[in-house]
């Protein structure tokens, strides 16, 4: 039993010291009446930005809503003061793109506020946090 405790503990501890941002960015996927909106835009902006590198944490926190509702994290210590801003630049076109395109009696929005940052220590009070697989942006 003290194994299994020990080895739940160690594992779970490395989930949040592994994390190498201390600042996120925060997308919130609302819905309307049907559901909230695709991640599809956005991850596909994110994987064609990163190209073959790693660069970016992303974490996901689900079940805000009845309808599905969630919201994505993105790590962005990692990037370049330079890189910072033409990938915020861009994540910020996609997103205006996504919310233009949706139809407005049915789709939900995607909310985004580019000066708004999350701490690590308030990631590590949130519920219902995972890591974001690498399966989910192809």
């Amino acid at each position: 039993m003290k194994k299994l405790f020990l080895t739940i503990a160690v594992f779970g501890c490395t989930f949040f010291f592994a994390q190498k941002s201390e600042n996120y960015i925060e997308i919130g996927y609302n819905s309307i009446c049907c559901g909230p909106p695709s991640s599809a835009p956005v991850m596909n902006y994110i994987s064609s930005f990163q190209g073959k590198k790693n660069s970016v944490e992303i974490f996901k926190q689900s079940g805000l809503g009845r309808e599905g509702e969630y919201k994505l994290f993105i790590g962005i210590d990692a990037l370049s003061k330079s890189k910072k801003a033409k990938f915020m630049k861009g994540l910020e076109a996609a997103i205006n793109s996504q919310n233009k395109s949706r139809n407005e009696n049915s789709d939900g929005i995607v909310n985004f506020e580019s000066k708004t940052t999350v701490k690590k220590d308030k990631l590590k009070t949130l519920n219902n946090l995972t890591i974001y697989k690498k399966e989910n942006l192809k």
